[in-house]
């Protein structure tokens, strides 16, 4: 049998060809050395600080510690807002088997409404499942008490202390210092979100609100180690939250109180302006009403009685009401007069107790039936007399009045640093075209010449104008923020003012002539408030004004003529003292009242002599760490 032919091994080539793979090999396996040592690189070097944040956000979280809000002084450092310790129930979700059952049974121990639980449950829904969640607000002591004993039936049941802001003065501030509130989704759009993780509550009215960014503070944080189910484990790093900066005010604290408590329980308004410098020195609303009501939710039966109140005691009267400013707006007309050249020192008009629009058959009436006689400027102020006045608007004019009325601040915001001032009506044919789409009438001129008709004003409009007045023509924005201080026994810094503008008056002999019949009012033998002015240790100029509730015609005649005069009329007074050198001016509205003359005036003659008693007494103890600046 023949054998198989097998061929050679070539030995010498298989190890070239061995060779060859071994090197392809190699330098395969050192080119994916190097690919994976590049990534490694480009992982570990040139991203290192990319990836390592990322997975630090997935160990480390940060929990925002909320800053102390800042405090707010009256400007002799009275305290005005506060934090204060209180207590509250907490809750933590996942400790609790059955919450309909455990709320039910908790409201046995602790009072808990239905407004309580609807808040819980909204809030619950946001966070997760073991983060404590407040449940009921400022915890009395006996309710503490109460749980205390009951503790053990409630896990994940506690009693936590907080800060929460407190007003000490109550109503007397409310419509000043405003208050705060718990924040909501519509407070979230006009701050910066960040800035305000962990705080619970933000300035809603007045101070609170207007200051809102210097009495914050800025927020700290805690870096906290988690599991994967973000669940805390450890503080890793801790940077302390920056304090709110502490106010002062302008306003007196006594002087604040004096004029609440002149108008004894009346509807109305005052506002007092230093007129050296604008600052507000009082800003009262009445009836006013606790801010601390609001600070941790109000019940909606409370929120109901006030919304619902006949005399609107949430209604800031001070800074939005508006009313006829009537023979207020007197002094301003007569400076018109003699500054624009219409009137001159010796003119004199004589008043019948009616007057006529040349070819009109409608009387214009005086005050005092039969009139006043002859009287020039001086005396056409210390009396009041309508006839003066009307005849003056006629020969001025509406656009004449009305600009150069306008530079005294009325019809448009003083810009006093609180949210939401009113603007008022200044009568104008622009005014009354563009809100009536109706031409001008001579007789609108006539009435608006004695602060009627289509004329509203705004206490805090008046009190600023009669301080222009105060200070020769020389306007200064109203204010109430005086000096900042960043903490405790740290220095109080003035807060800089606008400088002031030129002064309004042309020819001081001008000014000086209004003066003296503002001066006649309340110390002249025939002035309206010259009751006032007959022991005042200082001297005041002042002018009355009373104007009508319901406007007159003849189907209510007879019906307005069975009212009682406090029912028909507002009172109103503008005032500054003393004359030599003032140092407070003043406007204030009664809104059920007989006179000026009889209510108004004497209401701010209490108040003035409120305010130089205050001033001359020392300044009221300051708490610690609070000076008057």
């Amino acid at each position: 049998m023949k054998r198989a032919h097998r061929p050679m091994k070539d030995n010498r080539h298989e190890g070239e060809l061995f060779r060859r793979r071994a090197i392809v090999a190699f330098v395969l396996a050192l080119l994916g050395i190097a690919g994976l040592g590049a990534r490694f690189y480009w992982l570990q070097v040139l991203r290192h600080d990319d990836y390592s944040a990322r997975a630090d956000s997935n160990r480390i979280s940060m929990r925002h510690i909320a800053p102390s809000r800042g405090l707010i002084y009256d400007r002799n450092g009275v305290l005005l807002a506060e934090n204060v310790a209180a207590f509250r129930l907490e809750v933590v979700p996942e400790r609790v088997a059955d919450m309909p059952a455990m709320l039910e049974a908790l409201g046995q121990v602790v009072a808990l409404d239905q407004e309580d639980i609807q808040r819980f449950n909204t809030l619950r829904k946001s966070r997760r499942s073991y983060m404590s969640v407040p449940l009921r607000m400022k915890l009395a002591e006996e309710e503490i008490a109460r749980f205390s004993v009951e503790r053990w039936r409630f896990p994940g049941v506690d009693v936590v202390p907080y800060l929460t802001r407190s007003y000490p003065l109550g109503k007397d501030f409310g419509h000043v210092i405003g208050y705060v509130g718990r924040l909501d989704t519509d407070d979230l759009t006009r701050v910066d979100a960040a800035r305000y993780d962990g705080t619970t509550h933000i300035g809603k009215t007045g101070i609170e609100r207007y200051y809102e960014d210097l009495l914050h503070g800025e927020p700290g944080y805690d870096l906290v180690e988690v599991n994967a189910n973000r669940r805390p484990l450890r503080t890793l790093e801790r940077t302390p939250p920056t304090p709110g900066k502490n106010l002062y005010l302008s306003i007196d604290a006594r002087l604040q109180r004096a004029a609440e408590e002149a108008f004894g329980g009346a509807t109305g308004a005052l506002v007092a302006i230093d007129p050296r410098n604008g600052e507000v020195l009082a800003l009262v609303s009445v009836p006013g009403f606790d801010p601390n009501l609001f600070v941790n939710g109000i019940s909606r039966t409370d929120y109901q009685l006030l919304l619902n109140a006949p005399d609107r005691p949430l209604f800031n009267r001070a800074l939005i009401g508006t009313f006829e400013p009537g023979s207020t707006i007197k002094p301003f007309m007569a400076l018109a007069g003699l500054e624009l050249g219409v009137r001159k020192r010796g003119d004199t008009v004589f008043s019948s107790g009616e007057f006529y629009i040349p070819g009109q058959p409608r009387a214009y009436r005086d005050w005092r039936h039969g009139g006043h006689g002859r009287v020039d400027v001086v005396e056409a102020l210390a009396q009041s007399v309508n006839t003066y006045f009307y005849s003056l608007a006629l020969d001025l004019g509406i656009d004449r009045m009305s600009q150069y009325l306008g530079q005294f601040g009325f019809g448009a915001p003083t810009g006093i640093d609180l949210a939401g001032e009113g603007r008022g009506i200044l009568p104008s044919r622009e005014w009354k075209r563009g809100a009536q789409s109706q031409p001008w009438f001579p007789g609108e001129t006539v009435i608006a010449g004695i602060g009627q008709g289509y004329w509203t004003t705004t206490p805090i409009q008046l009190a600023h104008a009669t301080a222009t007045l105060a200070a020769h023509g020389v306007a200064r924005r109203p204010h109430l923020l005086k000096a900042v201080q960043d903490g405790f026994n740290a220095p109080i810094v003035e807060v800089e003012q606008p400088p002031a503008a030129a002064s309004l008056i042309r020819d001081p002999a001008n000014w000086a002539l209004v003066e003296q019949g503002m001066v006649a009012v309340v110390n002249g033998p025939s002035g309206t408030a010259r009751r006032i002015g007959e022991d005042a240790p200082y001297v005041i100029a002042g002018k009355t004004g009373t104007a009508q509730r319901f406007s007159r015609t003849e189907s209510n005649e007879q019906a307005l003529s069975a009212l009682d005069a406090r029912q028909k009329y507002k009172a109103l007074f503008i005032a500054y003292a003393p004359v030599e050198e003032p140092r407070i001016a003043l406007g204030l509205v009664l809104e059920f009242a007989a006179s000026g003359s009889g209510d108004a005036a004497p209401l701010a003659r209490r108040v003035l002599d409120a305010w130089f008693a205050a001033a001359a007494a020392p300044a009221p103890s300051q708490p610690s760490g609070a000076a008057a600046p």
